[in-house]
């Protein structure tokens, strides 16, 4: 993979998580501080953004940095559901191992 590739990636990243939150370029550049126009040109991928606004990007976005990187294909398009579901079930799993472990152990 290139240096282009990967900035390509990078700022398609950005603007398909801006878009899943539902955020406006200016709304996403006026909260990590940056102008619109280097917002565009990240997105765009023309321009780098630094190690700290990457940084940035990802608190805001609740993911590492490094998943600012990854391919677009290996991010689900429907992540949030994604997540919700894999929540659910994990919480599901919890509650029926709960109830197993309480009847055989008659615990109340």
């Amino acid at each position: 993979m290139t240096e282009r590739e990967l900035l390509k990636i990078f700022g398609s990243n950005i603007k398909l998580y801006r878009v899943r939150l539902k955020w406006s370029q200016a709304e996403l550049a006026e909260n990590i501080n940056i102008s619109i126009n280097f917002l565009s040109d990240i997105e765009t991928g023309k321009k780098w953004a630094s190690p700290i606004t990457m940084v940035k990007f990802a608190d805001i976005f609740n993911v590492k940095p490094y998943e600012l990187l990854k391919p677009i294909d290996l991010i689900p398009e429907n992540y949030n559901s994604f997540i919700n579901k894999f929540a659910e079930e994990i919480h599901s799993a919890v509650e029926q191992i709960h109830t197993k472990y309480l009847k055989k152990s008659k615990i109340r």
